[in-house]
Protein backbone atom coordinates (compact mmCIF):
# COMPACT_ATOMS: atom_id res chain seq x y z
CA UNK A 1 0.00 0.00 0.00
CA UNK A 2 2.91 2.37 0.54
CA UNK A 3 1.88 5.92 1.44
CA UNK A 4 -1.80 5.09 0.84
CA UNK A 5 -1.92 3.35 4.22
CA UNK A 6 -1.02 6.59 5.99
CA UNK A 7 -3.72 8.83 4.49
CA UNK A 8 -6.71 10.17 6.48
CA UNK A 9 -9.85 8.04 6.62
CA UNK A 10 -11.36 10.35 3.98
CA UNK A 11 -8.85 11.92 1.61
CA UNK A 12 -9.04 14.28 -1.35
CA UNK A 13 -6.82 14.02 -4.43
CA UNK A 14 -6.17 16.07 -7.56
CA UNK A 15 -7.09 14.52 -10.89
CA UNK A 16 -4.59 13.83 -13.69
CA UNK A 17 -5.57 16.13 -16.57
CA UNK A 18 -3.59 16.39 -19.80
CA UNK A 19 -2.09 19.85 -20.35
CA UNK A 20 -3.68 21.05 -17.11
CA UNK A 21 -2.07 19.43 -14.06
CA UNK A 22 1.47 20.15 -15.16
CA UNK A 23 4.25 21.05 -12.75
CA UNK A 24 3.36 24.76 -12.81
CA UNK A 25 -0.29 24.23 -11.87
CA UNK A 26 0.57 21.63 -9.23
CA UNK A 27 3.02 24.04 -7.60
CA UNK A 28 0.31 26.70 -7.52
CA UNK A 29 -2.08 24.23 -5.89
CA UNK A 30 0.56 23.20 -3.36
CA UNK A 31 1.16 26.83 -2.40
CA UNK A 32 -2.39 28.19 -2.34
CA UNK A 33 -4.03 25.06 -0.90
CA UNK A 34 -1.32 24.99 1.80
CA UNK A 35 -0.30 21.44 0.99
CA UNK A 36 1.48 19.78 3.89
CA UNK A 37 -0.01 22.14 6.47
CA UNK A 38 -2.90 21.44 8.83
CA UNK A 39 -6.17 21.73 6.92
CA UNK A 40 -4.33 21.94 3.61
CA UNK A 41 -4.25 19.63 0.66
CA UNK A 42 -4.65 17.82 -1.65
CA UNK A 43 -3.67 14.61 0.12
CA UNK A 44 -2.21 13.20 -3.12
CA UNK A 45 -1.06 14.80 -6.39
CA UNK A 46 -1.30 13.17 -9.80
CA UNK A 47 0.80 14.08 -12.84
CA UNK A 48 -0.57 14.44 -16.34
CA UNK A 49 -0.70 11.10 -18.08
CA UNK A 50 2.44 10.19 -20.02
CA UNK A 51 3.00 7.54 -22.67
CA UNK A 52 5.04 4.59 -21.42
CA UNK A 53 5.85 3.77 -25.05
CA UNK A 54 7.24 7.28 -25.47
CA UNK A 55 9.26 6.97 -22.27
CA UNK A 56 10.83 3.82 -23.72
CA UNK A 57 11.75 5.59 -26.98
CA UNK A 58 14.36 8.12 -28.07
CA UNK A 59 11.88 10.86 -27.10
CA UNK A 60 12.18 9.96 -23.41
CA UNK A 61 13.92 13.17 -22.31
CA UNK A 62 11.22 15.37 -23.84
CA UNK A 63 8.40 13.44 -22.18
CA UNK A 64 10.19 13.40 -18.83
CA UNK A 65 9.35 17.11 -18.60
CA UNK A 66 5.78 15.99 -17.93
CA UNK A 67 7.07 14.01 -14.95
CA UNK A 68 8.83 16.94 -13.29
CA UNK A 69 7.73 17.71 -9.74
CA UNK A 70 8.86 19.75 -6.73
CA UNK A 71 9.71 18.61 -3.21
CA UNK A 72 6.49 20.17 -1.92
CA UNK A 73 4.23 17.87 -3.99
CA UNK A 74 4.63 14.61 -2.07
CA UNK A 75 2.94 12.23 -2.09
CA UNK A 76 2.78 12.31 -5.86
CA UNK A 77 1.65 9.62 -8.30
CA UNK A 78 2.82 9.38 -11.91
CA UNK A 79 0.10 8.36 -14.34
CA UNK A 80 1.17 6.39 -17.41
CA UNK A 81 -0.55 4.60 -20.28
CA UNK A 82 0.30 1.85 -22.77
CA UNK A 83 -0.94 -1.53 -23.93
CA UNK A 84 2.60 -2.91 -23.99
CA UNK A 85 3.35 -4.83 -20.76
CA UNK A 86 7.11 -4.71 -21.24
CA UNK A 87 7.12 -0.94 -21.74
CA UNK A 88 4.93 -0.50 -18.68
CA UNK A 89 7.37 -2.62 -16.67
CA UNK A 90 10.36 -0.55 -17.82
CA UNK A 91 8.54 2.73 -17.25
CA UNK A 92 7.49 1.69 -13.75
CA UNK A 93 11.16 1.17 -12.92
CA UNK A 94 11.96 4.62 -14.31
CA UNK A 95 9.21 6.21 -12.22
CA UNK A 96 10.62 4.66 -9.07
CA UNK A 97 14.07 5.94 -10.01
CA UNK A 98 12.64 9.46 -10.45
CA UNK A 99 11.41 9.48 -6.85
CA UNK A 100 7.65 9.18 -7.22
CA UNK A 101 5.51 7.77 -4.41
CA UNK A 102 3.21 5.71 -6.62
CA UNK A 103 2.23 4.73 -10.16
CA UNK A 104 -1.22 4.98 -11.72
CA UNK A 105 -2.35 3.28 -14.92
CA UNK A 106 -4.81 5.15 -17.12
CA UNK A 107 -7.46 2.64 -18.21
CA UNK A 108 -10.29 5.07 -18.85
CA UNK A 109 -9.20 7.79 -21.27
CA UNK A 110 -11.67 7.92 -24.21
CA UNK A 111 -9.39 9.80 -26.59
CA UNK A 112 -9.33 7.98 -29.94
CA UNK A 113 -5.59 8.42 -30.44
CA UNK A 114 -4.96 6.69 -27.11
CA UNK A 115 -7.46 3.92 -27.81
CA UNK A 116 -5.86 3.20 -31.19
CA UNK A 117 -2.80 2.17 -29.20
CA UNK A 118 -4.93 -0.29 -27.22
CA UNK A 119 -4.56 1.91 -24.13
CA UNK A 120 -6.88 4.09 -22.04
CA UNK A 121 -10.51 3.00 -22.27
CA UNK A 122 -9.60 0.33 -24.86
CA UNK A 123 -8.37 -1.85 -21.99
CA UNK A 124 -12.00 -2.44 -21.03
CA UNK A 125 -12.43 -4.41 -24.27
CA UNK A 126 -9.47 -6.70 -23.51
CA UNK A 127 -9.75 -7.55 -19.84
CA UNK A 128 -7.19 -10.37 -19.69
CA UNK A 129 -4.61 -8.23 -21.43
CA UNK A 130 -5.40 -5.35 -19.06
CA UNK A 131 -4.54 -7.63 -16.17
CA UNK A 132 -1.21 -8.46 -17.84
CA UNK A 133 -0.46 -4.74 -18.13
CA UNK A 134 -1.24 -4.14 -14.46
CA UNK A 135 0.87 -7.08 -13.30
CA UNK A 136 3.80 -6.06 -15.51
CA UNK A 137 3.64 -2.55 -14.06
CA UNK A 138 3.67 -3.98 -10.53
CA UNK A 139 6.67 -6.12 -11.41
CA UNK A 140 8.62 -3.10 -12.59
CA UNK A 141 7.48 -0.85 -9.76
CA UNK A 142 9.86 -2.41 -7.26
CA UNK A 143 7.51 -2.03 -4.33
CA UNK A 144 5.88 1.28 -5.28
CA UNK A 145 2.08 1.04 -4.94
CA UNK A 146 0.27 0.70 -8.26
CA UNK A 147 -3.23 2.07 -8.82
CA UNK A 148 -5.69 2.16 -11.74
CA UNK A 149 -7.98 4.96 -12.92
CA UNK A 150 -10.86 3.77 -15.05
CA UNK A 151 -14.56 3.97 -15.92
CA UNK A 152 -17.46 1.61 -15.27
CA UNK A 153 -17.64 0.07 -18.74
CA UNK A 154 -17.11 0.75 -22.42
CA UNK A 155 -20.37 1.09 -24.36
CA UNK A 156 -22.40 -0.01 -21.36
CA UNK A 157 -21.87 -0.49 -17.66
CA UNK A 158 -19.84 -3.61 -16.94
CA UNK A 159 -18.73 -2.75 -13.44
CA UNK A 160 -18.83 -6.12 -11.71
CA UNK A 161 -16.75 -7.93 -14.34
CA UNK A 162 -14.37 -5.07 -15.09
CA UNK A 163 -13.69 -3.79 -11.58
CA UNK A 164 -13.69 -7.39 -10.37
CA UNK A 165 -10.94 -8.24 -12.87
CA UNK A 166 -8.84 -5.26 -11.74
CA UNK A 167 -9.30 -6.28 -8.10
CA UNK A 168 -7.88 -9.72 -8.93
CA UNK A 169 -4.53 -8.03 -9.60
CA UNK A 170 -4.58 -6.48 -6.09
CA UNK A 171 -3.87 -2.81 -6.86
CA UNK A 172 -3.49 -0.38 -3.98
CA UNK A 173 -6.27 1.87 -5.32
CA UNK A 174 -8.90 2.00 -8.05
CA UNK A 175 -10.26 5.39 -9.06
CA UNK A 176 -13.76 4.98 -10.49
CA UNK A 177 -14.93 7.66 -12.89
CA UNK A 178 -18.67 7.07 -12.59
CA UNK A 179 -19.49 7.01 -16.29
CA UNK A 180 -18.97 4.65 -19.24
CA UNK A 181 -16.54 5.41 -22.02
CA UNK A 182 -19.46 6.03 -24.39
CA UNK A 183 -20.93 8.64 -22.04
CA UNK A 184 -17.71 10.68 -21.99
CA UNK A 185 -18.69 13.65 -19.80
CA UNK A 186 -21.96 14.24 -21.63
CA UNK A 187 -24.21 12.89 -18.86
CA UNK A 188 -24.10 13.35 -15.09
CA UNK A 189 -21.82 10.95 -13.22
CA UNK A 190 -23.78 8.12 -11.57
CA UNK A 191 -22.32 7.79 -8.08
CA UNK A 192 -24.25 4.60 -7.36
CA UNK A 193 -21.48 2.95 -9.38
CA UNK A 194 -18.93 4.12 -6.80
CA UNK A 195 -21.06 2.59 -4.05
CA UNK A 196 -21.06 -0.72 -5.92
CA UNK A 197 -17.32 -0.58 -6.55
CA UNK A 198 -16.70 -0.01 -2.86
CA UNK A 199 -18.77 -3.09 -1.99
CA UNK A 200 -16.86 -5.17 -4.56
CA UNK A 201 -13.60 -4.08 -2.95
CA UNK A 202 -14.60 -4.98 0.60
CA UNK A 203 -12.05 -7.32 2.16
CA UNK A 204 -9.52 -6.93 -0.67
CA UNK A 205 -7.47 -4.13 0.86
CA UNK A 206 -7.90 -2.02 -2.30
CA UNK A 207 -9.08 1.54 -1.70
CA UNK A 208 -11.77 3.10 -3.88
CA UNK A 209 -11.65 6.72 -5.02
CA UNK A 210 -14.77 8.27 -6.56
CA UNK A 211 -14.54 10.70 -9.47
CA UNK A 212 -16.98 12.69 -11.57
CA UNK A 213 -18.76 16.08 -11.31
CA UNK A 214 -17.39 16.92 -7.85
CA UNK A 215 -17.96 20.65 -7.28
CA UNK A 216 -15.87 21.37 -4.20
CA UNK A 217 -14.71 19.82 -0.91
CA UNK A 218 -18.17 20.06 0.66
CA UNK A 219 -19.65 18.17 -2.28
CA UNK A 220 -16.77 15.69 -2.10
CA UNK A 221 -17.45 15.02 1.58
CA UNK A 222 -21.15 14.46 0.89
CA UNK A 223 -20.43 12.04 -1.96
CA UNK A 224 -17.97 10.11 0.20
CA UNK A 225 -20.54 9.71 2.97
CA UNK A 226 -23.20 8.58 0.50
CA UNK A 227 -21.02 6.03 -1.30
CA UNK A 228 -18.51 4.88 1.31
CA UNK A 229 -15.63 5.88 -0.97
CA UNK A 230 -12.24 6.04 0.73
CA UNK A 231 -11.25 9.13 -1.21
CA UNK A 232 -12.59 11.64 -3.72
CA UNK A 233 -10.82 12.94 -6.81
CA UNK A 234 -11.51 16.49 -7.98
CA UNK A 235 -10.84 17.50 -11.57
CA UNK A 236 -12.58 20.36 -13.34
CA UNK A 237 -13.28 22.02 -9.98
CA UNK A 238 -9.55 22.86 -9.80
CA UNK A 239 -9.67 25.14 -12.83
CA UNK A 240 -9.00 28.70 -11.74
CA UNK A 241 -9.05 27.70 -8.06
CA UNK A 242 -5.61 26.51 -6.91
CA UNK A 243 -6.80 27.24 -3.34
CA UNK A 244 -9.55 24.60 -3.72
CA UNK A 245 -8.05 22.09 -1.26
CA UNK A 246 -7.57 24.57 1.61
CA UNK A 247 -10.12 23.30 4.15
CA UNK A 248 -9.66 26.36 6.39
CA UNK A 249 -10.22 29.07 3.78
CA UNK A 250 -13.37 31.00 4.69
CA UNK A 251 -13.81 32.96 1.47
CA UNK A 252 -12.37 32.98 -2.06
CA UNK A 253 -9.59 35.47 -2.89
CA UNK A 254 -10.51 39.02 -3.81
CA UNK A 255 -10.38 39.94 -7.49
CA UNK A 256 -7.00 41.61 -7.00
CA UNK A 257 -5.64 38.55 -5.17
CA UNK A 258 -7.01 36.26 -7.87
CA UNK A 259 -5.26 38.28 -10.57
CA UNK A 260 -1.98 38.13 -8.66
CA UNK A 261 -2.33 34.34 -8.57
CA UNK A 262 -3.08 34.29 -12.32
CA UNK A 263 0.01 36.39 -13.02
CA UNK A 264 2.20 34.20 -10.78
CA UNK A 265 0.87 31.04 -12.45
CA UNK A 266 1.60 32.43 -15.91
CA UNK A 267 5.18 33.43 -15.10
CA UNK A 268 5.84 30.07 -13.44
CA UNK A 269 4.52 28.22 -16.50
CA UNK A 270 6.78 30.27 -18.75
CA UNK A 271 9.76 29.70 -16.46
CA UNK A 272 9.28 25.92 -16.36
CA UNK A 273 8.25 25.25 -19.95
CA UNK A 274 9.59 28.09 -22.08
CA UNK A 275 6.29 29.50 -23.31
CA UNK A 276 6.28 28.23 -26.90
CA UNK A 277 3.54 30.28 -28.68
CA UNK A 278 2.47 27.65 -31.19
CA UNK A 279 -1.12 26.35 -30.98
CA UNK A 280 -1.92 23.30 -28.89
CA UNK A 281 -2.72 20.24 -31.00
CA UNK A 282 -5.41 17.68 -30.22
CA UNK A 283 -8.58 17.68 -28.16
CA UNK A 284 -8.68 18.04 -24.41
CA UNK A 285 -7.54 14.76 -22.93
CA UNK A 286 -5.16 13.90 -25.76
CA UNK A 287 -1.40 13.66 -25.34
CA UNK A 288 0.24 16.90 -26.43
CA UNK A 289 2.74 16.74 -29.27
CA UNK A 290 5.98 18.12 -27.80
CA UNK A 291 7.79 20.80 -29.81
CA UNK A 292 11.27 20.16 -31.14
CA UNK A 293 12.93 21.89 -28.18
CA UNK A 294 10.73 20.18 -25.62
CA UNK A 295 8.71 23.14 -24.31
CA UNK A 296 4.96 23.35 -23.89
CA UNK A 297 2.84 25.72 -25.94
CA UNK A 298 1.98 28.98 -24.16
CA UNK A 299 -1.54 28.43 -25.52
CA UNK A 300 -2.01 25.78 -22.81
CA UNK A 301 -2.33 28.61 -20.27
CA UNK A 302 -5.34 30.03 -22.07
CA UNK A 303 -7.69 27.34 -20.77
CA UNK A 304 -6.75 28.52 -17.28
CA UNK A 305 -7.65 32.11 -18.15
CA UNK A 306 -11.16 30.98 -19.02
CA UNK A 307 -11.49 29.81 -15.41
CA UNK A 308 -9.63 32.59 -13.61
CA UNK A 309 -11.37 35.40 -15.53
CA UNK A 310 -15.11 35.07 -14.94
CA UNK A 311 -17.91 36.21 -12.68
CA UNK A 312 -17.29 39.96 -12.76
CA UNK A 313 -18.11 42.93 -14.99
CA UNK A 314 -15.86 43.05 -18.04
CA UNK A 315 -14.69 39.45 -17.65
CA UNK A 316 -15.68 38.38 -21.16
CA UNK A 317 -13.85 41.23 -22.86
CA UNK A 318 -10.81 40.72 -20.65
CA UNK A 319 -10.69 37.00 -21.50
CA UNK A 320 -10.71 37.81 -25.21
CA UNK A 321 -7.83 40.22 -24.68
CA UNK A 322 -5.81 37.67 -22.69
CA UNK A 323 -6.34 35.01 -25.33
CA UNK A 324 -4.33 37.16 -27.74
CA UNK A 325 -1.37 37.45 -25.36
CA UNK A 326 1.81 35.69 -26.44
CA UNK A 327 3.78 35.63 -23.21
CA UNK A 328 3.61 36.16 -19.46
CA UNK A 329 4.63 39.82 -19.58
CA UNK A 330 1.75 40.61 -21.91
CA UNK A 331 -0.70 38.79 -19.65
CA UNK A 332 0.57 40.65 -16.60
CA UNK A 333 0.26 44.02 -18.38
CA UNK A 334 -3.31 43.25 -19.46
CA UNK A 335 -4.30 42.14 -15.96
CA UNK A 336 -2.76 45.14 -14.19
CA UNK A 337 -4.27 47.62 -16.64
CA UNK A 338 -7.68 46.09 -16.02
CA UNK A 339 -7.26 46.29 -12.24
CA UNK A 340 -6.67 50.05 -12.54
CA UNK A 341 -10.24 50.35 -13.82
CA UNK A 342 -11.82 48.41 -10.96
Amino acid sequence: MGFWADLPKLFFVSAPMADVTDAAFRQMIAKYSRHGESGGGPDVFWTEFVSADGLCSTGREVLKRDLAFSDREHPIVAQIFSSNPENMKKTAALIKELGFDGIDINMGCPDKSIEKQGAGAAHMKAIKHAQEVIRATMEGAGGLPVSVKTRVGYNKENLDEWIGAILETKPAVITVHARTRKELSLVPAKWDYVTRAKKLAEGTGTLIIGNGDVKDLADATTKAKETGADGIMLGRAMFGTPWLFDRDRKAPPTLTEKFEILIEHTHLFEKLFGGDTRPVRGREGSQREPSSNGVKSFAIMKKHYKAYVNGFDGAKELRVHMMDAKNADEVEHIAREFLKTV
